[in-house]
């Protein structure tokens, strides 16, 4: 196990420690201390390494991740996971605005809450959030999965794509075109799923699915009002 402490090293030490051990594959664990708050943490890593940050992260860490995973033993401020490809990224804390946002794939767990923006544009990320988000999340969501086991903000959903998404709590408003759809059996069996990988014991019976009406897939003079 490798552990690079923040209070000498710099961020640029860190990444560039990590991407050199990409190329040589001699340490998978790897243990980030002193972390204070800095951006830009454990970002771009393309291998599958473990790496631990003691403490809480700036903006966008773990950002296009690929097979690396990333826990932040802290709280996180815009853009965790920005972006990520595959892997997983757990965060013990809350997360500020636009975690996940445009993110192809992997899980993000989100132990308190999210801000603003939870999601938005995620294109085939999963998103486990273990208390609240915020306003405008899943904003232009295209695909993937978002389950929030608190409430969700003003918005949710607003102009979805095929993003599914799972709701315990209260809903404040709902985006245009978002709409509660059907809990089916393969929903619940989905949602069981998502909630055991994240950790969660929840009951997947007590969560609403919403998703997207499909009246805003093409322009419609008489819908131009919602766009």
């Amino acid at each position: 196990m490798k552990t690079i402490d923040l209070s000498t090293a710099t961020v640029r030490d860190l990444n560039q420690a990590l991407h050199d051990q990409v190329k040589t594959l001699e340490e998978r664990e790897w243990v980030v201390t002193h972390s204070d708050g800095k951006h830009n943490l454990a970002v771009g890593i393309n291998e599958a390494l473990s790496i631990d940050i003691q403490g809480h992260a700036g903006y966008y860490c773990a950002g296009m991740n690929q097979k690396a995973s990333i826990t932040v033993h802290g709280n996180v401020g815009v853009g965790v996971a920005e972006n990520m490809m595959s892997g997983s990224v757990r965060v013990k804390g809350s997360a500020s605005q636009a975690a996940g946002a445009t993110a192809h794939g992997g899980l993000l767990v989100i132990e308190g809450d999210a801000g603003a923006r939870c999601g938005i544009s995620m294109k085939g990320v999963d998103i486990v959030v273990g208390g609240s988000i915020g306003h405008m999340s899943c904003f232009m969501g295209q695909a993937g999965r978002l389950v929030v086991c608190g409430d969700a903000g003003d918005a949710l959903g607003d102009s979805l794509y095929e993003t599914r998404i799972y709701v315990k709590g209260t809903v404040k408003s709902l985006g245009s075109d978002c709409i509660e759809k059907e809990m089916r059996a393969e929903h619940i069996e989905e949602l069981a799923d998502l909630l055991n990988r994240a950790g969660f014991d929840e009951n997947p019976a007590s969560f609403k699915r919403y998703g997207s009406a499909r009246q805003l897939y093409n322009f419609k003079v008489d819908n131009a009002s919602a766009y």
